[in-house]
């Protein structure tokens, strides 16, 4: 028996920490309580993982299942890639917003209901660092944040509570939607910058702006 096959608790702790997936949402990601995984990690409890789930998080951390205790049995695997009951483990669809967050001088949004989705596979977010991620796609509109985001490139925001870092984010201020990159200014203030250099920065305080998510992918016409 290999030292992974052994082991598989410090690998699945060591993974986690890799991609940035939290062991909670994980568990969550198995239908599982919150605390599943840590469990299972720190007291042993479930002695093994369930079949199921073993590949669940195996397909989502993008590894082999032998990697978490599995039999690495490639027939087994190609089995269960064909089963139909994957379908719904295997992607997540993330909502297209009717919404524009202006890259220029402001935009007022139209409404905030889907009108499409987009589909990702887990393991490619998990690789990205983003398995649980609270996700959204709205459209980039203008030109102040050219190169790195053009008008109509559609972004991922990653809505999910978390404390505030120095980075590419939609911010609200009043009805109007805004893609800058914000940097803290130090006594409650922000500033929104514009990869554009024609555009200042704007200098707001944290009453005046709400945080809505940070910009995590991109995509759009070459």
């Amino acid at each position: 028996m290999t030292d992974l096959q052994s082991d598989p608790r410090k690998r699945l702790l060591e993974l986690s920490q890799e991609r940035g997936a939290s062991l909670a949402s994980l568990s969550e990601l198995l239908g599982r309580n919150a605390s599943y995984l840590q469990q299972f990690i720190k007291k042993g409890s479930p002695r093994k993982l369930e079949e199921g789930d073993r590949r669940t998080l195996a397909r989502a951390l993008g590894v082999d299942e032998v990697e978490l205790g599995g039999p690495g049995d490639a027939s087994q695997e190609k089995s269960y890639a064909q089963s139909p009951s994957r379908e719904s483990t295997e992607w997540v669809e993330v909502a297209r917003l009717d919404i524009g967050a202006s890259a220029g001088p402001g935009a007022m949004p139209a409404s905030e209901a889907a009108f499409d989705a987009f589909r990702f596979s887990r393991r490619w977010l998990a690789e990205q660092g983003l398995t649980g991620a609270q996700l959204s796609a709205i459209t980039v509109e203008g030109d102040s944040m050219e190169p790195l985001l053009n008008n109509g490139d559609e972004i991922l925001i990653d809505r999910s509570p978390r404390a505030f870092r120095d980075g590419v984010h939609v911010v609200r201020l009043g009805d109007t939607l805004m893609v800058k990159r914000v940097a803290q200014a130090g006594a409650g203030r922000y500033s929104l910058l514009s990869q554009n250099l024609s555009y200042p920065p704007v200098d707001v305080s944290a009453e005046e702006m709400e945080v809505i998510g940070r910009v995590v992918w991109k995509g759009g016409r070459i």
